[in-house]
């Protein structure tokens, strides 16, 4: 099953990746990535493209670190909304304890577990994947955004006590340090932060006790990520069709898959990319037309229609009236599909 991170996460690539001499554009072309995702945060795209391209930025810049380093331009903001209700929480402990029961509306091939004694807390990120283990990079940029994330939540200076890498050590072991400013433990047995137990106690002066009450209930609504190929196709159509611009081929690059993959596994679920887009076109067409100073030419080609006729006679086909009609509100009790045929012999 495809992993699906929100695209938040690229938001500084641009700027990183042009710092090492990398066109980014060129890049994310190189790694199957749609370019319109730099400008919409909140589309979901496959994991595995984003460790493509990390690992090729890193690779063709020379620059080992790479994945430091969009952790270091990033912060809470690339999290979306489990960003939002981290900031919100009391304490530094609950703020971690948020992370990690809600990590999953982000990037839902991504755990953090958290493990407590007196004196120590530790945190292990776990990256879901094919291979055995993550590629670095994407350690380095998970791991790296998790200690900026609570570096952000302490008024003052903070270091963890320990960071460890399940990985051999690099070239350039002092950017490491640098970074955690800590003691960094290279072929760990896990990818881990420590922290002093008593840190978690720190409590966090920006804190809104009432809008983290609120975020809560806002993201709990959400977690439920898509499981299944089905749910996961129809999010991404459900997304590209409000931008204008959803194809199978758009949706598979989101998906890392192929479009020949797509309908292999819709069809195994017993529906189809038609039936979805279908279903999704009519969601999003009777919010469209609910603004009469919108051309219906412009919302036939949003919603992927060859002119606004073609649209037309697909609307009149789906719900049983014109768009005319519909904005009037004289709209039938039931679709033509609903209505028994009283032609039969």
């Amino acid at each position: 099953m495809t992993d699906l991170i929100r695209s938040a996460g690229l938001s500084c690539y641009p700027d990183v990746a042009r710092s090492v001499g990398l066109d980014p554009k060129y890049m994310m072309r190189k790694a199957r990535l749609p370019l319109a995702v730099l400008d919409k945060p909140d589309t979901p795209i496959a994991v595995a493209s984003l460790r493509r391209l990390l690992e090729m930025s890193a690779e063709v810049s020379g620059a080992e670190d790479f994945g430091l380093r969009l952790a270091e331009h990033g912060g809470l903001t690339n999290f979306g909304a489990v960003g939002l209700i981290v900031r919100e929480q009391a304490t530094v402990g609950e703020a971690i304890e948020a992370f990690s029961r809600f990590i999953h509306v982000h990037h839902d091939g991504m755990k953090l577990d958290v493990a407590r004694d007196k004196q120590t807390v530790t945190l292990t990120l776990h990256l879901r994947g094919r291979q055995p283990t993550a590629p670095r990079q994407s350690i380095d940029m998970a791991l790296g955004s998790v200690h900026r994330i609570i570096q952000s939540l302490f008024s003052s200076d903070w270091r963890p006590l320990e960071v460890h890498l399940h990985y051999p050590p690099p070239r350039d072991r002092k950017r490491y340090h640098e970074f955690f400013g800590g003691r960094v433990i290279f072929n760990a047995e896990e990818d881990a932060i420590l922290l002093s137990a008593h840190d978690m106690e720190r409590r966090i002066p920006s804190a809104h006790p009432l809008i983290a009450s609120y975020l809560r209930k806002r993201i709990e609504a959400i977690e439920n990520r898509p499981a299944s190929w089905e749910e996961k196709v129809d999010e991404v159509v459900r997304i590209l069709l409000a931008s204008g611009d959803c194809t199978v081929e758009r949706v598979a690059e989101h998906l890392a898959c192929t479009r020949r993959t797509i309908h292999r596994h819709l069809a195994e679920a017993g529906t189809s990319f038609s039936a979805i887009l279908e279903a999704q076109r009519a969601d999003l067409v009777t919010q469209l037309i609910s603004d009469p100073d919108r051309p219906l030419a412009d919302i036939a080609a949003q919603l992927g229609f060859s002119a606004q006729s073609a649209m037309a006679r697909w609307f009149r086909g789906h719900f049983g009236c014109t768009v005319t009609e519909w904005r009037k509100g004289m709209r039938p009790r039931a679709r033509p599909a609903d209505i028994p045929s009283t032609s039969a012999a």
